[in-house]
């Protein structure tokens, strides 16, 4: 059951690029701000009814460190990497986490990095390469270069966040809504130091962006913390491989993208390089 929560989870993150992108010209920290303070206020409702929950919030140093890093750090990196590059080319960029979650958990205790897990990550490189570049050519577009660097670093992020997190099994779920506020408040000091306000302009834009507070960038976090910590994050990590596809096809059916076979392509190196990796978490119970 934990790992269909976790699986919910997957299914909400499709439609992040969808909505970033329908968000308006935001800028990243205010934009987490926003999505975050709603995100939060979803356990925090939740208290109502549940006022002991509150006592939860109270976790050592290091946990609220992994949690805040993990959510602030991946969102704004995820969110500069959408505005400095084409949506389709960085989502998929973005979505090479969960190779990295299959890798780094092989890499665990009483686990054994194996050939295939190589070389899927590889395949997944393969499909990166194939992202970023022009009509199938070699080297980057030197104007989207930073936008595939953010997106680069928001997969490792978030990987290394989800890996650590199975560290922490006991701290609950609830706990989740503390992290959310602490990356709220951080974004909005940001924003005030950084960046000048920019409010959506039509009423599309806010829908947009309190669709991303109460999904992606709300309830997602819930079901995946859930998920990771009381369910099986190797079986979540191989499931996670339908991310990129989903978030694609979602862009495609919107309009925000173009299909293409240089897409598509990118799209089945990436999952049949996760697939490969996964290999024995995917077949095991078949020997």
């Amino acid at each position: 059951m934990a790992t269909l929560v976790g699986f919910a989870a997957i299914i909400m993150w499709a439609l992040l690029a969808l909505f970033t992108a329908g968000s308006g010209q935001v800028p990243p920290f205010q934009l987490s701000a926003m999505t975050f303070a709603i995100g939060a206020c979803l356990g925090i409702l939740s208290w109502i009814w549940r006022p002991q929950a509150i006592k939860k919030l109270c976790q050592p140093a290091i946990v609220w460190l992994v949690g805040v890093v993990g959510l602030f750090g991946y969102h704004f990196l995820y969110f500069t990497a959408l505005r400095n590059a084409p949506p389709v080319d960085a989502s998929l960029i973005a979505y090479l986490w969960p190779l990295l979650i299959v890798v780094g958990s092989a890499l665990m205790p009483g686990e054994k990095l194996k050939y295939y897990h190589i070389a899927g990550t590889l395949l997944g490189l393969g499909g990166m390469v194939l992202v970023v570049t022009k009509g199938g050519g070699v080297g980057f577009e030197a104007r989207y270069g930073f936008g595939y660097l953010m997106a680069a670093l928001c997969a490792v992020t978030w990987a290394t966040y989800s890996l650590l997190s199975r560290r922490f099994k006991q701290v609950p779920t609830d706990a989740v809504t503390g992290f959310c506020m602490a990356t709220a408040l951080l974004s909005l000091l940001c924003h005030l130091l950084l960046e000048q306000t920019v409010w959506p302009e039509t009423t599309g834009q806010w829908i947009a962006i309190v669709g991303l507070g109460l999904l992606p960038v709300g309830a997602a976090f819930y079901a995946w913390d859930y998920g990771v910590k009381r369910g099986n994050i190797q079986v979540l990590g191989a499931a996670s491989y339908a991310a990129p596809l989903l978030s694609t096809l979602v862009l495609i059916v919107a309009g925000a993208a173009e299909p293409s076979w240089r897409i598509l392509a990118a799209c089945l190196l990436i999952t049949a390089g996760a697939v490969l990796a996964a290999k024995d978490m995917i077949f095991k119970r078949k020997s």
